[in-house]
């Protein structure tokens, strides 16, 4: 393998560019005109524009991508995460033009890509499952029926999508058509699929996923969890490893049933397998997300392995030469998304020109980023910046480096995540890791963050008007 193209843009791309480098594999980059002045583009050995600003005339595009990478004599795609990392057709593409696409086969992909094709799949190994049905629905009194049977409250899932869409909890009977036909819609539109089913919905939940790796030879190790429950809209916000709940004897369990997801489907490469816990610590699978996490770097650092460097020899071909007990828990890490969106608007995106952008430096932290100063934030993509990570030798020593991250974390022009990010840090439910996915619901509201605003201001001004009074009577001037 000698040159790969990263059909990605943003920090994931250049985050894979960087290990091709120390690999000593060339890169080459895609990008649309809006992103002509990017790090991912500036950083790569080759980059090739395929087409205008929307994704859907460029990093959409496989037959694009396929094409440049035919041209440039690409022995293989790296696709990151979102657009087509999981997609199906475009691994299958890659396989019909004998190109590696570093990630899982096309059929691992199609059968975890709807929800409950992969419910079948797991069937076999005993893998705990939400209670629910394991089949598309449409006709709303069979749904009512099957929820009174299963009980109230009740969630409607889009089984061929995830990232919230398509989903609606149900707390009652005479609720049940409209938000049903709602999570139809929304599904239709968001995937093209509008089949929903039906699961029994778990009161304050813990999100927890198992990160695996695969290779050709029959070898399946998971690198533990990472605890996901701080979100909005049902996407991650804040990401840490290890969870602060598990106990060794459940983290085994789990790990071996993420595992066990895994052989269910032939698996190659990097996927993460993710579960719901409840408050007695059951859990039940979710999904499996066939490509590499926006929050892998904090398994990386507890674990000490590149995982983007194992993905691309798996695909290569290469057997995993860790074993499982090889690996150990070593300090803890913690991964604030930095999204250009505004904390005290609903978090709405916050596009515009990044007038200062400094970031900040130390042992312990870690940037994954994707802008530089002077740049515009595109319209046309997710508004992630940046991943801010830390790591500690505990917990307690993380979250204090990542509120000092965050306070060095210079940004002008846009709103960023960042205030959130330390709210979290600095609340008592999060340092006592006595929380769950409603965290923001329970916890956080706009006014969370403009008191401290008010707070900090006030004490500016405080100590702006003893400064004035004490320099006045340096002067000796009438005050």
């Amino acid at each position: 393998m000698n040159k790969i193209l990263i059909a990605n843009r943003g920090e994931i791309a250049l985050r894979v560019m960087k290990t091709a480098q120390k690999m000593g594999i060339k890169t080459v980059a895609v990008y649309s005109t809006a992103d002509r002045n990017a790090p991912h583009v500036k950083f790569a050995d080759e980059a090739v524009c395929i087409g205008e600003p929307p994704s859907s005339e460029s990093y959409l595009r496989g037959d694009k991508i396929i094409e440049v990478a035919k041209n440039l004599s690409v022995d293989a795609i790296h696709p990151g995460y979102g657009f087509l990392s999981e997609n199906a057709e475009f691994a299958e593409l890659c396989e019909n033009n004998d190109i590696i696409f570093i990630g899982p086969q096309s059929k691992a992909i199609k059968i975890m890509g709807s929800k409950l094709a992969a419910k079948e799949a797991v069937k076999a190994y005993n893998i705990p499952m939400v209670p629910g049905i394991d089949e598309a629905i449409t006709d709303i009194n069979k749904a009512k029926a099957i929820a009174i049977n299963i009980g109230f409250p009740i969630l409607i899932k889009a089984s061929a999508g995830g990232g919230g869409k398509g989903m609606r909890v149900v707390e009652k009977e005479s609720d049940l058509e409209s938000q049903m036909n709602r999570a139809i819609s929304e599904a239709a539109s968001a995937f093209g699929d509008g089949s929903v089913f039906i699961e029994k919905y778990v009161g304050s939940p813990r999100h927890i996923e198992i990160q695996v790796m695969a290779d050709s030879h029959g070898n399946v190790l998971h690198f533990f969890e990472r605890e996901c429950s701080i979100q909005r809209r049902h996407q991650k916000v804040v990401e840490e490893a290890p969870s602060c709940i598990l106990t060794p004897e459940l983290r085994a369990k789990m790990g071996e049933a993420a595992i066990k997801v895994a052989k269910s489907c032939d698996y190659l490469g990097a996927g993460t397998v993710e579960f719901l816990m409840d408050a007695d610590l059951n859990f039940y699978f979710l999904e499996m997300n066939t490509r590499l996490q926006v929050e892998h770097p904090v398994t990386e650092l507890i674990s000490g392995v590149d995982l983007v460097e194992l993905q691309i020899k798996v695909a290569r071909g290469e057997a995993l030469q860790i074993k499982q007990n090889d690996l150990k828990i070593k300090g803890h890490a913690l991964e604030l998304r930095v999204y250009a969106e505004d904390p005290l608007n609903d978090f709405l995106p916050s596009v515009g020109h990044l007038d200062t952008y400094k970031l900040p430096k130390g042992n312990g932290v870690r940037v994954d980023n994707g802008f530089e100063e002077g740049m515009d934030i595109p319209i046309y993509y997710d508004p992630m910046l940046s991943k801010l990570i830390t790591y500690g030798r505990t917990r307690a020593e993380a979250i204090q480096l990542m509120i000092n991250a965050i306070e060095n974390y210079h940004v002008e022009g846009v709103e960023t995540t960042l205030p959130f990010g330390k709210y979290v840090c600095e609340h008592d439910a999060f340092r006592s890791g006595n929380f769950d996915t409603h965290f923001i619901k329970k916890y956080y509201s706009p006014k969370s963050l403009m008191k401290e605003t008010e707070d900090e201001a006030r004490i500016a001004a405080i100590i702006a008007i003893k400064q004035y009074i004490e320099d006045q009577k340096l002067l000796r001037l009438p005050i």
